[in-house]
């Protein structure tokens, strides 16, 4: 907490709103947005290894969240105070951080694949810069980011040749999805029976079912690749070429479609009150649709900008 305390005395609205902004670097729109624009303008296959890079990331981060059901610093010293507009976002248990796990998993993994030195030094800037914000907005501990670093970064290199093998062995694409899908059915049957298995603190309720949720989001996902997949290799095989014109609004209209659809979605199933297995349902029709569904406009992009 000494360095917390530290980190708190420096604090000022410039610099709580500058690092409010890099926060949301670690976060899942951000996530979503780098791994729909490599998978869209880039590589599919890179697309893949980072959104397998984030599932496996999420099991860990929430499996250990249950397990050790560590507060956040602000409860677990009442004299330390966080930054207000920050706790809204800090739902969960504290330990480890999901936002320090996902910018490592995200931007480590595209700095895994990046050819260039200075490209690679500028993403892993990023990652240490979002797991300083999470420290410094008083949500997370040296403790919390320091072991999110730790399983991104062993993540990132573990996961790397097996995405690589199936780069050339496309079968095996369909073992990884199917391994991934049984381990989140996996982690939302431990979401449902360890928190009954254990004594959870009162007032602490909304952790476990911030972990419960979280699992049946994951689950959907996993099921919509399981779906999305074979339709999109055989029926679509999009390019994801196409003139910088073409794909800036490619990007930036269907980023744009997915945030929307993500929103009307959770509003018909019921908003804050939508059950579980809806939650699961809107997660895995988002990655239908980014798979299948849009793709399908592509051609059309590649089209815009090009040279006559």
């Amino acid at each position: 907490m000494k360095f917390l305390y530290l980190l708190e005395s420096i604090r000022n609205p410039v610099f709580d709103a500058i690092v409010g902004v890099l926060t949301y670097l670690g976060d899942e729109i951000a996530f979503l947005a780098v791994a729909l624009a490599v998978f869209w303008c880039f590589s599919k296959h890179r697309g893949y290894y980072l959104l397998g890079v984030g599932f496996c990331g999420v099991v860990i981060n929430q499996t250990l969240k249950l397990i050790f059901r560590i507060k956040r610093p602000w409860v677990l010293d009442p004299n330390f105070n966080a930054v207000e507009s920050a706790k809204p976002a800090a739902s969960g248990y504290s330990f480890p951080s999901g936002h320090t796990q996902n910018a490592a998993g995200t931007f480590g993994g595209l700095a895994r694949g990046a050819k260039k030195t200075w490209v690679r030094i500028a993403l892993v800037a990023v990652v240490i810069l979002v797991a300083f914000s999470r420290m410094y907005l008083g949500v997370h501990t040296p403790l919390d980011v320091g072991v999110s670093l730790i399983v991104g970064a062993v993540l990132v290199f573990a996961l790397y040749p097996l995405f690589k093998y199936a780069e050339k062995h496309e079968k095996a694409y369909y073992w990884i999805f199917s391994a991934f899908f049984l381990i989140t059915l996996a982690y939302l049957a431990f979401s449902v029976i360890f928190p009954k298995c254990v004594t959870i603190e009162p007032g602490q309720e909304h952790n476990a079912a911030s972990a419960l949720k979280n699992a049946c989001t994951i689950l959907g996902a996993t099921a919509g690749i399981l779906i999305a997949f074979p339709i999109e290799r055989k029926f679509i095989n999009f390019d994801e070429k196409a003139p910088l014109l073409g794909q800036v609004l490619k990007l930036v209209i269907g980023l744009a479609i997915v945030v929307a659809l993500k929103s009307v979605l959770k509003s018909l199933f019921g908003g804050d009150d939508e059950m579980l297995v809806l939650r699961a349902v809107r997660y895995g029709i988002i990655v239908i649709f980014s798979m299948c569904v849009y793709p399908l406009t592509f051609k059309w992009f590649a089209k815009i900008g090009k040279k006559k």
